[in-house]
């Protein structure tokens, strides 16, 4: 073979390899760039700044496969520092890919940093949004779907096609207005509204200003949709409904549930849910789809809605008259919390892996170390508002701690996070964060003192929540615990008032944030981080840093500058590898033509 026919065949082979997405060496790749920027939009008839993603609001879905490698190039257009990061996606070894401070220095502007990750033995529903300086409230935010691979059957009949709804409630002020707002003490009050994918509501009544662009989402009769709902707001809990429609719940965050049918749903900040939407009505007219706010008095925060249009093929006419109402009371919370504790695992179904969700039996195994992690309302420390758990309030150092242990930096962050609350302490401000222990079995509680309902979320991993109620917990709640088919999931709501245990293994390694999702009391410094470490490591339980590391803090004088385009791409390790195993095949397979 001449050996310019030799190039040009490998050339092409690796073209086709990397278009297409697979590999001869290892699990597939998926790859997208994203450009982050400002856009204008109006999503509630006021024109304002939104954080796009490629010219979208919302931004693209993520959509791969159980144990795809991901890529993702991230363009910073904005004006102020980013970073992205991926709630209940577990960066197995990884957490150099978290996307949050204490893991990861934060991407100048202009400048573009690519994650690189594997979706390890994850199945699900999940989000990405930005993680810094409060830029979720102007959007930045996209759908990520994790679909089951072949060999491992879901448990319900493929549905005839998807759709993915991204609620939160909305302020027309930007992110930098808002965060003013809590830096100057005050609360940022009531949202203007809620959007469903990132437009307003219906006009369903005359209180809906004219001129806003509503979503409608188009069905054909007799079909079955599977329904994902990403709860990705500020700080408003949402009940989600579809009139006349039954919603099948079937998984959340990565977990399939036992099958319930609901009318109505409430979808915390930070979750996310797939549902089994059935086109059984006779289409006498178009539905509402409603998402409107909970836990709040809801005649006052009326405006706090949001209406989109479910459309049948046979349509008759529009929607019209009052929307549905959610058939449960708030004002009885103990009625509420009925819903959150009927949602179950299914322990037959396989997840992930063929084998039985079910099959790991974490009521049998011994409780190593127990946190309680209470939440107080905001107070007033060294002359500014602060939100504390366990009466700390959490300031990331300037260099991100795994990075800092990595290059032995020392005093960048303290390991002495109390384990319960301390009352004979006044609430500081502090970096100290959980030195937990590898391969522990841990239970948290989650004790929220605060006056609003709280989701709190743990990075990493995916926790068993085997009870919740109200009141102050003690030892004696553990007899309540549901030990056998509890759900897993990555964030849990905590009512005022109330506590939510969960259960914790911790096989995996790194450094891990711990923070409550309502973005008012994060940013306010209601959050930790929890590090576990492998004393025997040997390379197989951690990553090392990627070779595209940022450096920030203490370390700043490793980064080198960024001199291509903006829209320049860093090859990761992965692919880098991917392409050199291919280039071994392939001459290997070319050996006897030459």
């Amino acid at each position: 073979m001449a050996a310019t026919d030799f190039v040009s065949r490998f050339l092409v082979f690796v073209c086709l390899a990397l278009l297409f997405g697979f590999s001869l060496a290892g699990d597939p790749y998926v790859s997208y760039d994203f450009t982050l920027s400002y856009i204008t939009a109006s999503p509630l008839g006021v024109p304002q700044q939104v954080i796009a993603v490629n010219g979208k609001f919302p931004g693209p879905v993520i959509n791969a496969t159980t144990n795809y490698n991901v890529d993702v190039n991230v363009i910073n257009h904005l004006d102020e520092p980013l970073l992205l990061t991926w709630p209940g996606v577990q960066m197995r070894r990884d957490s150099w890919q978290d996307g949050v401070l204490g893991t990861n220095c934060p991407i100048p502007p202009k400048w573009n940093f690519t994650y690189d990750f594997q979706l390890k033995d994850q199945i699900g529903s999940y989000f990405y949004s930005p993680s810094l300086n409060f830029q979720r409230a102007s959007g930045g935010f996209g759908a990520i779907i994790i679909n089951n691979r072949d060999l491992v059957p879901i448990p319900f009949p493929k549905p005839d096609g998807e759709i993915i709804f991204i609620i939160g409630d909305w302020y027309t002020q930007n992110h930098t207005a808002l965060r003013s707002l809590l830096d100057s003490g005050k609360e940022l009050g009531m949202p203007d509204g809620v959007l469903i994918n990132g437009k307003g509501p219906f006009k369903y009544n005359s209180s809906v200003p004219d001129g806003i662009e509503h979503e409608t989402i188009n069905v054909d009769p007799g079909k079955t949709y599977r329904i994902r709902v990403h709860n990705v707001g500020i700080s408003t809990s949402l009940n989600f409904r579809i009139q006349n429609h039954k919603l099948l719940l079937i998984e959340t965050e990565g977990r399939y549930t036992s099958q319930m049918n609901f009318t109505d749903f409430d979808v915390h900040v930070g979750q996310s849910y797939s549902f089994l939407v059935t086109m059984d009505q006779n289409a006498t007219s178009d539905y509402y789809i409603v998402a409107s706010a909970r836990f709040v008095n809801e005649t006052v925060w009326q405006r706090v809605t949001g209406v989109g249009i479910l459309h049948y093929s046979n349509s008759k006419g529009p929607a019209s008259g009052p929307l549905p109402v959610p058939a449960t009371d708030v004002y009885h919370p103990w009625s509420a919390m009925n819903q959150p504790r009927a949602i179950k695992q299914n322990t037959s179904a396989g997840g992930a892996r063929p084998n039985p969700q079910g099959s790991f039996h974490y009521g049998q195994i011994n409780i190593t170390s127990t946190y309680i992690l209470r939440s107080l309302p905001p107070t007033e420390i060294n002359g500014k508002v602060r939100a504390t758990l366990n009466g700390i309030s959490f300031v990331n150092p300037s260099t991100p701690m795994r990075l800092a242990d990595h290059h032995k930096v020392k005093g960048d962050y303290k390991l002495d996070f109390p384990d319960r609350p301390l009352d004979d302490r006044h609430p500081r401000l502090d970096n100290s964060i959980i030195n937990a222990t590898y391969k522990g079995f841990i239970q948290v509680i989650f004790q929220n003192n605060d006056t609003k309902i709280q989701s709190f979320h743990m990075d990493g991993y995916s926790f068993y929540v085997v009870g919740m109620d109200f009141g102050i917990w003690s030892e004696d709640r553990k007899g309540s615990y549901n030990n056998w088919d509890a759900i897993s999931r990555s964030t849990v709501e905590v009512y005022p008032g109330a506590w939510t245990a969960v259960l914790v293994s911790l096989d995996n390694v790194g450094v891990w944030n711990i923070r409550v999702e309502n973005l008012d009391r994060w940013y306010l410094g209601q959050e930790t981080y929890m590090r576990i470490l492998n004393p025997e490591e040997n390379g197989s339980t951690e990553m090392d840093p990627p070779p595209n590391v940022l450096y920030c803090g203490a370390l700043q004088n490793l980064q080198k500058e960024q001199h291509h385009s903006s829209a320049a791409k860093s090859i990761p390790n992965g692919p880098l590898k991917l392409i050199f195993s291919m280039m071994i095949i392939f001459l290997a397979s070319s050996w006897s033509f030459c």
